[in-house]
């Protein structure tokens, strides 16, 4: 029986597997679908499509940088213990390479791109789970591009937990790069610069402190003066720019690095798992649990 892209589609839904282990599976089953499904189970091939559904909030963060470009990306995992797996690093490490190399404009289009061995990068993921044995997934990525008279600078915190990518302008200093993406991933600020914070925004922030400043029963008169100096305070906490260094804090980044000629364009900070909902099992108790079976 001839084996049809619909056949594999249809085998790849229900197992999760890669296309090629789907059309392997196919052929030696001469087509029939429940054989098919049993050939992966018993090869180990269709846990993908039972893990879709768990929580993966641990993993990786990476920098790659090639010439003028470079990718910060974000790979995740169920548990903290995979991410040290070096498998699961090497398969960080060559997605970070593909997207770098291939420039995917989405998550989307990185999964459908050619990889390697007749498989897409979805495929390539979907094996990788079956060995790991936890879901694994892209999470997110961004390139970046840089002037030649520019430098990148990577960090990456407690082996890849935080990953960090700087763009210094008019230096060629990659120890000043380093430094200001050290200190990104430690302050963790949201912009630049003043310039980016939207008007609304600080605004919006000017109207709390002003409030705050009245419900402590200051007067009027001076209740403007303390509100600019508080606003200060609030751009010291998101603007790197504004933030006192960490490797001097005699000085603030945007004048420590204008001492060196130099200037922050950009820098982009991952940290894995943010914004995701966690899970809240003890590693050690679920060894433990196992242990007393």
């Amino acid at each position: 029986m001839a084996v049809t892209a619909s056949m594999v589609k249809e085998l790849r839904e229900k197992t999760g597997a890669g296309m090629m282990d789907c059309k392997k599976a196919l052929t030696e089953t001469g087509g029939d679908m429940e054989k098919a499904v049993d050939f992966l189970r018993e090869k180990g091939m269709a846990s993908a499509a039972k893990k879709a559904d768990r929580v993966a909030a641990e993993g990786l963060a990476l920098v790659k940088a090639e010439g003028n470009k470079a990718v910060i990306v974000e790979v995740n995992s169920e548990t903290d213990f995979v991410a040290k797996n070096e498998n699961f690093q090497k398969l960080v490490d060559e997605l970070a390479g593909h997207i770098l190399t291939n420039a995917p404009a989405s998550v989307e289009e990185a999964l459908g791109q050619s990889f390697k061995d007749g498989q897409t990068v979805q495929d390539y993921i979907s094996s990788s789970i079956a060995k790991i044995g936890e879901k694994i997934s892209l999470r997110r990525f961004e390139i970046v591009e840089k002037q030649d008279g520019d430098v990148f600078g990577e960090y990456l915190h407690m082996g890849g937990r935080i990953g960090v990518l700087t763009v210094i302008g008019n230096s060629q200093d990659g120890e000043l790069a380093k430094d200001i993406a050290m200190h990104v991933a430690a302050i963790k600020p949201t912009y630049v610069s003043r310039d980016e914070v939207a008007a609304e925004e600080v605004e919006r922030e000017r109207e709390v402190l002003k409030q705050q400043a009245l419900n402590e029963g200051k007067p009027e008169n001076i209740v403007e003066k303390m509100v600019e100096g508080r606003l200060s305070k609030f751009f010291e906490q998101v603007c790197l720019l504004d933030q006192p260094f960490v490797k001097d804090g005699d000085h603030k980044v945007g004048k420590y690095v204008q001492s060196k000629g130099a200037e922050v364009k950009s820098f982009i900070r991952y940290e894995v798992g943010e914004g995701m909902e966690k899970r809240e099992d003890n590693f050690a108790e679920e060894v433990m649990s196992q242990v007393k079976k």
